[in-house]
């Protein structure tokens, strides 16, 4: 599981394994350890859930998808799934949970679980 974070948008990208990790058991976490410090993130399916929401505490992120679609994602063509929340402060908050396809171009980073780019066929 990949997480790009750029200004108000949280983009994570899931491989081919995560994804149905996530549709049969419902949730998938990952972290990275700085040493004293560990930063935890992950996606998990929730009934309440209308749309994406995104939750942050205690060094972690946590990207709540709605359990209907998460169930069928690995089954299904949906490739991308957004939603831009209002937060407290007022700002706009962009999320979008993605599969993670094959870079085009060379990539030091192993690929063989991410989905064929659409692009190379």
């Amino acid at each position: 599981m990949k997480i790009r974070i750029k200004g108000d948008s949280i983009r994570f990208r899931l491989t081919q394994t995560e994804v149905q990790a996530l549709s049969n058991n419902g949730k998938i976490y990952d972290s990275t350890n700085f040493g004293t410090t560990k930063f935890s993130y992950g996606v998990v399916l929730t009934s309440e859930a209308e749309n994406l929401s995104i939750k942050h505490e205690n060094n972690s992120i946590v990207l709540e998808m709605p359990e209907a679609n998460g169930k069928s994602w690995f089954s299904n063509d949906i490739i991308t799934f957004d939603h831009t929340i209002k937060t407290t402060s007022g700002n706009d908050l962009y999320l979008l949970l993605e599969k993670d396809f094959t870079c085009l171009d060379n990539t030091i980073e192993d690929q063989s679980d991410n989905y064929p780019n659409p692009k190379l066929s």
